[in-house]
């Protein structure tokens, strides 16, 4: 099988420092040692002996228009992914590409001068999950490839995760399996693996229960998991970092704000960020904000009661999580919390919460200048209008919010916004539908009442 010839290569190694290295085909998570997570390792000594000059002109030559797959948003940086997994084996739906919003209007209204949202939703199945899973996919069928026995690959989900993994499996012909909290998801999410065929499992615990059940099943063989802790996850992930420079420019932006649950996406673009820094494509890094619900904030918690200063050697105590609108990241036990805490430090982060009356006002406004944003990305714009009434972010800094599924998938939550049935939300923003007789004297009245006379 041709390998595709190029000079590079990655391998897992421990992440807590150990010395236990594994290549990419191999099955494990964890270091048999420590039990830390495990991340991948490029070659950065061969990876600088290109210049930065000319893996930008590689990138941009590539990005939506290079030759399949290499057109794809993460396979477009394929070297800085997974080097050495064959091209016939890469299971592509064309993932990243996605927009980037410059929300002007909703700048002013908080109070600065430049707002971008990056529509991670805008992708094959409508969420940033598509990016990490297309890795990891690809790799289950090179492992298969490679003789590497897998009956079936596996996640536990809070609706996301699990509907990538059907997409991307189905694409492959591999057989998934998706374990969910019943009752709490929305009905789109659900429907999304059940379409692809995947073995879904609802199970009545919460997304913290279907994780540990996955866990241990994880260890039975044939079983793959492809949960963020498989840290190629992240390596796809990474790649929404490379896309937003080539967006401005390559250039960073001075603040980036992404919700966090599981917290392997605030991993994921910190590790982009950090290798382009690295690799000589930026000359600065952005500061991060991870901004997590309120009623599932076991990250905040920690960093606030350390004074409001992430590091790495910060212990996360699990939480019990509370329901939350943002359910995707209703989390109490987030698996990648030291590497967000990495990313955190790195980046010269800082963690906000919101409130569900904060998060379902703050995704209202920003619809009202043009997004449609899902609830989890309301509460990275919630988190956003906090820092700047507090001053922490600057009106002339630039800021990009990572908006991490399409709204679309969560129209219950726009719908019970405007109709005023939001448990514990005074909808403060409602645009709700006005019924008028089919006469044109009624309609004129309507839009009269609300913009004034009309002639």
């Amino acid at each position: 099988m041709k390998r595709g010839g190029e000079p590079f290569r990655a391998t897992f190694r421990c992440a807590e420092g150990c010395d236990y290295r594994a290549e990419l085909f191999e099955a494990v998570y964890r270091c048999p040692t420590c039990q830390g997570l495990l991340e991948v390792e490029h070659d950065l000594e061969a990876l600088a002996r290109r210049p930065a000059t000319e893996w930008k002109a590689l990138f941009d030559a590539r990005f939506r228009a290079g030759p399949w797959p290499l057109g794809s948003g993460v396979w477009g940086k394929k070297e800085w992914v997974y080097p050495q997994l064959a091209l016939e084996n890469v299971v592509s739906m064309y993932e990243g590409g996605s927009p980037l919003l410059r929300l002007d209007r909703y700048a002013r209204e908080i109070g600065l001068g430049e707002v971008w949202l990056k529509e991670c939703g805008v992708t094959h199945t409508g969420s940033f999950k598509d990016l990490g899973m297309t890795v990891l996919v690809s790799a289950v069928k090179e492992m298969r490839a490679r003789g590497v026995r897998v009956d079936a690959v596996v996640c536990a989900s809070t609706g996301d995760t699990s509907a990538a993994l059907a997409a991307y499996c189905a694409a492959a012909g591999l057989p998934s399996v998706v374990l969910l909290p019943r009752g709490k998801i929305s009905i789109a999410q659900l429907v999304q693996p059940i379409s692809n065929g995947a073995l879904v499992l609802e199970l009545d615990t919460d997304f913290d229960g279907c994780m540990r059940v996955v866990q241990e099943l994880s260890r039975t063989p044939g079983i793959y998991l492809a949960n963020s802790m498989n840290s190629l996850r992240i390596e796809g992930q990474k790649t929404l970092s490379i896309e937003l420079a080539q967006q401005l420019g390559w250039e960073a932006p001075d603040w980036i704000v992404i919700p966090g649950g599981n917290l392997g996406n605030a991993s994921a673009v910190g590790r982009g960020w950090v290798m382009m820094k690295e690799l000589g494509l930026v000359s600065r890094l952005p500061r991060l904000v991870v901004a997590q619900a309120e009623n599932a904030n076991p990250l905040y918690r920690a960093v606030a009661a350390a004074g409001g200063r992430p590091s790495a050697t910060l212990g996360v105590e699990p939480v019990a999580a509370r329901p939350t609108l943002a359910s995707a990241i209703q989390i109490g036990a987030p698996v990648s919390a030291r590497r967000a805490l990495r990313a955190l430090e790195a980046l010269d982060g800082v963690v906000e919460q919101a409130s569900e009356q904060e998060l379902a006002d703050a995704a209202a406004r920003a619809d009202r200048a043009g997004a449609f944003t899902c609830p989890h990305t309301g509460v990275a714009l919630a988190a956003l209008e906090k820092l700047v009434g507090r001053g922490a972010i600057g009106r002339n800094e630039r800021v990009v919010v990572i908006s991490t599924a399409h709204g679309l998938k969560f129209s219950d939550f726009k719908v019970g916004y405007h109709a005023r049935t939001l448990p514990g939300v005074d909808a403060r923003l409602v645009n709700p539908s006005v019924r008028v007789e089919a006469e044109l004297p009624a309609v004129r009245r309507a839009i009269s009442e609300r913009f004034g006379r009309t002639t």
